[in-house]
């Protein structure tokens, strides 16, 4: 005879199982051992390890990488729930939190935030917040199925609960007035806010020296708020510490792997031109600001050496918080021209620079920024005169200013101009380079730009070949620095 009460025992054994493996998706996330172990998300596990030193945090990131509920998701329901992986190195609360996680409007948070942290509206419990962890959701009005606040139980070290954790969702659609007002310990920003939203946020984090986190792909190019994260530009794919108090990660489709190369491909196949950079590497867009709106992959190409026979000149910047110089070289059958190399230094006097650009050829000519005239060393000497002095051949650029940044857009954009990859401050540089929305030019780390429309207008007029040494000379030579001394 079959015992009717083991059987129903054990479906009851069997529906609890299910249930708990719905309910407790915050245990799933970052095994060690799989296809989706942790130390293959080495990006998420630095967002959470710099958060035991840095109070703000920055995860700008490609879609679907995993920002919302892998970074910002993961790290609120840890800390509401106090449920601390052994793993982890992060910030951490020995006692009840107060939040808030919000993103671009009501509806967005419902189904973005929401959903990542409770699950479906009739499932809840089935998200990142374990369900037997729940206590209370209290509604949003005016948005249907859609949480205003959360109560989440929070467990000591050793796993008994200690308290109630709040969690309020609110959206950048209602305003700083619904940021004001109270004292929290963790604030999450899903997707860029504006800079009076977010100036709140700090204020409610600092009679608790609490923590923010922002999560967003940066598609609207280079802000303000990007800004104070790349102070001094930015190199794909970064981690690193940006102040004594904030951090930033980077991350794109390369540095997961639940994406497949088929997936990949369909997402960039389906992304336009000028946000692909932004959706799939995290870099900022090039917003309607960008100067020359092209993405790099378009102008850049591998450095090689450069035949002897092409004429070359270089164009310079000056200045004592940066001197910045750029050497460029034209194909004469293509007339494509190739900027090859660059200099970038601070607070050195003359000589010193003048040393390192003839370094790459003392024959080879240039133009300088016609502000050089202007009075600039305590002896009184123009700077101009001086560089010449130093062995310098180099005379005053065009500076028109708007027919400089035409004559480098056609170059670009025809494939007229290309730029060695190698040029990392050149690069930096090309991605800040911007208006403001009065249609000024951003004149913030600018110098090699500027060296660039001196080079175009005026500089490569001056260009000319090696000369003739009385030895054999090979047939190309290299473009490391000294080349065709």
């Amino acid at each position: 005879m079959v015992d009717r009460a083991l059987l129903v025992r054990g479906a009851e054994i069997d529906i609890e199982r299910r249930w708990r493996a719905e309910h407790r998706g915050l245990l799933k996330w970052y095994p060690a051992v799989g296809e989706r172990r942790r130390e293959l998300y080495a990006k998420h596990l630095a967002f959470f390890r710099f958060g035991a030193t840095c109070q703000v945090r920055g995860f700008i990131a490609a879609n679907r990488v995993g920002k919302t509920r892998g970074a910002g998701g993961y790290e609120m329901a840890v800390h509401l729930t106090g449920r601390y992986p052994d793993w982890w190195e992060g910030a951490r609360f020995e006692r009840r939190a107060a939040a808030i996680a919000a993103g671009d409007t009501r509806t967005s948070v419902r189904n973005i935030i929401q959903q990542a942290l409770l699950g479906d509206w009739g499932r809840v419990g089935t998200g990142m917040i374990p369900g037997d962890d729940i206590i209370r959701v209290s509604a949003q009005p005016g948005v249907p199925d859609a949480a205003g606040t959360i109560w989440v139980r929070h467990h000591d070290a050793d796993g008994r609960e200690d308290g109630r954790s709040r969690l309020d969702l609110r959206s950048y659609d209602q305003g700083r007035e619904a940021f004001q007002g109270t004292s929290e310990d963790v604030i999450w920003l899903d997707e860029e806010s504006d800079e009076h939203i977010r100036g709140e946020c700090l204020l409610r984090l600092m009679t608790t020296d609490g923590i923010l986190m922002e999560t967003f792909t940066p598609l609207k190019g280079v802000t303000p708020i990007v800004m104070g994260y790349m102070p001094a530009g930015y190199e794909e794919g970064q981690t690193v510490v940006v102040s004594e108090n904030k951090a930033l990660v980077m991350a794109g489709w390369d540095d997961v792997p639940h994406l497949t190369e088929a997936q990949k491909a369909a997402m960039r196949a389906e992304t336009p031109p000028h946000l692909i950079d932004a959706r799939s590497r995290g870099i900022p867009s090039l917003g309607a600001g960008a100067i020359y709106p092209l993405v790099e992959s378009e102008i850049l190409v591998d450095d090689m050496a450069l035949p002897a026979h092409w004429p070359r000149a270089y164009a310079l910047d000056v200045g004592w918080n940066r001197t910045a110089a750029l050497w460029g070289a034209r194909d004469p059958e293509t007339k494509v021209v190739y900027l090859y190399a660059e200099y970038y230094r601070g607070q050195a006097e003359p000589p010193i620079h003048a040393a390192a650009i003839k370094a790459r050829g003392e024959w080879i000519p240039g133009v300088i920024d016609p502000a050089s005239f202007g009075r600039g060393q305590a002896d009184g000497e123009s700077l101009i005169r001086l560089y010449r002095q130093h062995g310098l051949d180099v005379r005053p650029a065009d500076n028109d200013v708007e027919s400089g940044i035409l004559a480098v857009w056609q170059g670009l954009s025809t494939g007229g101009v290309k730029v060695f990859r190698s040029l990392q401050n050149w690069r930096a540089e090309y991605r800040m380079y911007r208006r403001d929305e009065k249609g000024r030019i951003v004149k913030e780390k600018d110098h090699l730009m500027d060296d660039t429309r001196y080079l175009l207008l005026s500089g490569m007029k001056r260009a000319k070949t090696a000369p003739a040494r009385k030895t054999a000379v090979p047939a190309y030579v290299s473009a490391d620095p000294g080349a065709g001394m």
